[in-house]
């Protein structure tokens, strides 16, 4: 629906109430919005598209900053597009979130004294669906708090049928082109959730540990070591030096004992090994270090696994049965005890991996597991990015992006979960592998079984931009909103989810790439720059905010401190102040609307217009010029900058201001500047709206009598531009600013009236006498008039009797203490243009500022003068 078709309000009204309250409006707007279906996108219609997915929430989660920082920004654009005419789709959704959701029934479980072992695979899953449909998915109301236009009649799950098909269908396309294949590798390995976890999933911060150095071997075939995880030397299988190492030739090639085990381990030459580092020996662990794996694979050492999937450990007797931690301290004791310890440093602080989930430490493990080969994959995702194809914003993020995607490892897909996709392969009774699609029939008969792990969460929300359309059956949808317009979302998973979006839309879509551009934002902090925590303390519910202040100030906020791909800093001082804006739109369009603010009839011909009309209709033009230009590359900070301070500064402080005698005065100037006031604030609310919808969208209706701003037509510059009245009123503007200012030296207040003589004769200013009187509470001079204050400003000048209102000697000695300042910048001006070796190397435009400098001291030095001479006698 456009502008034109829109639906008259039944009874327009001018009237507001006195104050906005958000709680009152807010609510009720969103459902009528969502009622009357207009975030719903048409896959029929024939206007062209605009696409976004919303980066899908875990379906344990809840609105936090980051989300409604990023959801603003999603609306924002969406909102607008919406109002230039695209079919505009936010296409909602959750993911299943595999880890987290599971920890979170088995949580409940828990406290019925149960797990998941009791209740089996089948029970188990069918307690989470039940969880799901009682407690899952409340960011979805938190969601329409915050006025997310999003079509919730397309909203999906990434374990709903259709995903699940699309899941199915990508699972076997790559297992059926050698892209899927299982092995035996290292991954990071949870103890606590008994599963492999994606790289995104592991939390590294600095521990307190211990760094013991020990002696293998005897005599002159002995090499000392030091490990961080003495627990693991029982798996050790060889020692490795860096082939160039002169201290260690002798050795390379040769077998030590490996202490506690009375094994025998070789000492290899690789060139992994940093010479320079330690001792420049290490100690190999093939099936407890990635690094070490690598090396074994080069040498062809035996994999030794010393733990279980409980990290406790399963070799040598007098260590079996102890969890890893117990198993270290034992370790080392015993090796002090045979007087291997060459060296100990406790505490030793190093970078450890953690669950993100349970916090539980990482344990590197051999595993057999699931793997998606991602070398040719990852080659299109940079290429397409290299070619043109995808944009990514800010344009300097490519290098972060490159330096990912072409040095990926193969990715580990399987985890040892229940809640999931489970993988679509069957093992027979012989050692056959059979990998079912979507339509296919599985195995069965005596000896058949399905894998038991299911997919990474990443695997299934990498198909995202596509399957939530409909793939991999061609529907109306996939052909109309795919690929999307843009991808907005935080540089932190650039890495992970985006790249896994790129590698499976490009390989899924014949070439075709998820979405045209990646436009990056950064974290959101607080106030001081540091990063937002529950155990900081300085974690904020922005429900909380929006109780207090409403989702508009909340919005503004977070759009006016969004800068391409730079953290957010945000403090609670910043959204009152956000809510004083709306207050503001509130107050002074409520004044417009009473006194005469409309958009009934044509906008009268500019001969009609006053000069104050015709400046605020020039800066309105430019400032949707400016906003456009802003919108199309991603500036929200700037928009948002621009758009706030043409309201506040421009339209209310100014026009509004400067227009308040015209409307008093009443008559045909009066009804034109309404009709200018209505104009302007029709276009300003429109261009607000995106950003600020609630109280743009009460004020709007009221002002028009139309339908809603959700679907009216988006403001287009009409190119009217009127230099010469800008300049006109900019010299208004000086003239107040200037008088405001030395008022408020002399500590006048701001309603206290002074006689004060204007000559304006010869300039634009005449016209504006009357303004510029009411806007400094000036008298006419009347009888006894005496200057006491002379100012020349914009060409004018105001002669001001402040007798009895200020300290005459106080001014002058302020005046005296300005002069000085301006005599000593001229002096130094002066001596520096006077310096024929200073001009002889010195840039022209460092030149012409320093004559620019000159000349306005020498101009200061006239005024002080001037009214040094005006004060009255002591």
């Amino acid at each position: 629906m456009t502008e034109n078709t829109q639906q008259q309000n039944p009874a327009p009204t001018t009237e507001l109430p006195t104050q906005y309250a958000p709680a009152e409006v807010e609510g009720k707007l969103y459902e009528r919005w969502v009622e009357r279906g207009y975030f719903e996108a048409d896959a029929k219609s024939e206007k062209p598209p605009y696409t976004i997915v919303i980066p899908p929430p875990n379906v344990t989660g809840s609105l936090h900053l980051g989300h409604a920082f990023e959801h603003t920004l999603i609306d924002a654009l969406t909102r607008r597009k919406r109002m230039q005419g695209y079919e505009t789709l936010w296409q909602p959704g959750m993911d299943h979130a595999g880890i987290a959701t599971q920890n979170v029934v088995e949580r409940e479980l828990a406290k019925e004294g149960k797990s998941r072992h009791d209740l089996g695979r089948e029970a188990f899953i069918e307690r989470v669906w039940q969880w799901k449909g009682e407690s899952g998915g409340q960011i979805s109301g938190q969601m329409r708090r915050l006025g997310d236009g999003v079509d919730w009649s397309r909203e999906r799950f990434t374990m709903d049928e259709g995903l699940s098909e699309a899941v199915q269908t990508i699972f076997k396309k790559l297992y059926d082109d050698e892209l899927i294949y299982r092995a035996e590798r290292i991954i990071n390995w949870c103890p606590r959730c008994l599963t492999a976890i994606s790289d995104i999933e592991v939390e590294y911060q600095d521990d307190d540990g211990e760094l013991v150095s020990i002696r293998y071997g005897d005599g002159d075939a002995s090499i000392v070591v030091a490990t961080t995880r003495a627990e693991t030397m029982l798996g050790d299988t060889a020692v490795a030096v860096h082939p160039e190492d002169e201290r260690y030739k002798h050795l390379v090639g040769t077998e030590i004992e490996l202490p506690l085990t009375g094994r025998r381990i070789p000492v290899v030459a690789d060139e992994h090994v940093d010479p320079e580092f330690g001792t420049g020996a290490v100690k190999v662990t093939p099936a407890h270090d990635p690094n070490d794996f690598e090396i074994g694979q080069r040498h062809g050492l035996p994999n030794l696994a010393v733990m279980d999937e409980h990290a406790v450990i399963t070799v040598h007797g007098p260590f079996q049965g102890l969890d890893r931690l117990e198993a270290r301290s034992a370790i080392v004791a015993a090796l002090r005890a045979e007087g291997r310890i060459v060296a100990e440093k406790r505490p030793y602080t190093h970078s450890v991996g953690h669950c993100s989930r349970c916090k539980t430490t990482i344990e590197p493990r051999l595993s057999m597991q699931w793997w998606v080969k991602v070398g040719p994959l990852a080659k299109a995702a940079g290429d397409a990015v290299r070619d043109g194809k995808v944009k990514i914003h800010p344009q300097e993020m490519e290098k972060r992006y490159f330096d990912w995607v072409d040095n990926l490892h193969d990715w580990c897909i399987s985890r040892q979960l229940w809640w999931g996709h489970r993988i679509p392969v069957w093992y027979g009774p012989n050692g056959e592998i059979v990998c079912v699609g979507p339509d296919e029939e599985a195995p069965s008969g005596e000896g058949w079984r399905q894998d038991t792990d299911v997919l990474d969460t990443w695997f299934s929300s990498g198909l995202w931009p596509f399957s939530t359309l409909g793939w991999p059956q061609q529907t109306e949808s996939l052909a109309k909103f795919y690929p999307n317009s843009v991808l907005v979302t935080g540089y932190d998973i650039l890495f992970f989810w985006v790249a896994r979006m790129m590698m499976f839309g490009l390989y899924a879509m014949d070439g075709t790439p998820p979405f045209h551009t990646i436009a990056l934002h950064g974290m959101v902090r607080d106030q001081f720059g540091k990063k937002m925590s529950k155990s900081f303390g300085n974690a904020v519910n922005p429900l909380d905010w929006m109780d207090t202040y409403g989702s508009d100030a909340v919005r503004f906020t977070l759009a006016r401190g969004a800068n391409p791909g730079v953290d957010v800093p945000i403090g609670e001082d910043w959204v009152q102040a956000s809510r004083n804006f709306a207050n503001k739109i509130w107050n002074a369009t409520r004044f417009a609307l009473m006194n005469g603010a409309t958009i009934e009839g044509e906008l009268p011909p500019v001969e009609q217009l006053s000069a104050v009309d015709r400046w605020i209709l020039s800066r309105l033009n430019k400032t949707v010029a400016e906003v456009d230009a802003f919108y199309e590359d991603y500036q929200f900070s700037k928009l948002s900058d621009s758009l706030y301070h043409f309201a506040w500064d421009e339209v209310f402080s100014w026009y509004v201001e400067l227009s308040k005698t015209t409307f008093f005065a009443g008559g045909e100037q009066a009804r034109v500047s309404g009709r200018v006031l209505g104009e302007v604030l029709d276009v300003m609310l429109r261009l607000l709206h995106p950003v600020v919808p609630f109280v743009t969208e009460t004020l709007w209706t009221t002002l028009t009598g139309r339908e809603s701003l959700v679907i009216a037509e988006w403001p287009k510059d009409s190119g009217f531009r009127d230099e010469a009245a800008e300049g006109e009123i900019e010299r208004v503007q000086a003239v107040v600013t200037e008088v405001r200012r030395f008022r408020k030296e002399q500590g006048l207040q701001d309603g206290q009236k002074v006689p004060a003589r204007l000559d304006l004769t010869g300039t634009p200013l005449a016209a504006h006498e009357a303004a510029i009187r009411q806007l400094l509470r000036l008298q006419p001079e009347g009888e006894g008039f005496h200057a006491t204050a002379t100012l020349p400003v914009a060409g004018a000048t105001v002669a001001l009797d402040l007798s009895g209102t200020i300290d005459v000697e106080a001014e002058r000695k302020r005046l005296a203490k300005d002069l000085g300042a301006a005599e000593k910048e001229k002096q130094q001006a002066t001596a520096k243009l006077g310096n024929e070796a200073f001009l002889a190397k010195a840039p022209d435009n460092v030149v012409d500022k320093i004559k620019a400098r000159l000349a306005k001291a020498e101009a200061d030095i006239d005024r002080i003068t001037t009214q040094l001479a005006n004060l009255p006698q002591a």
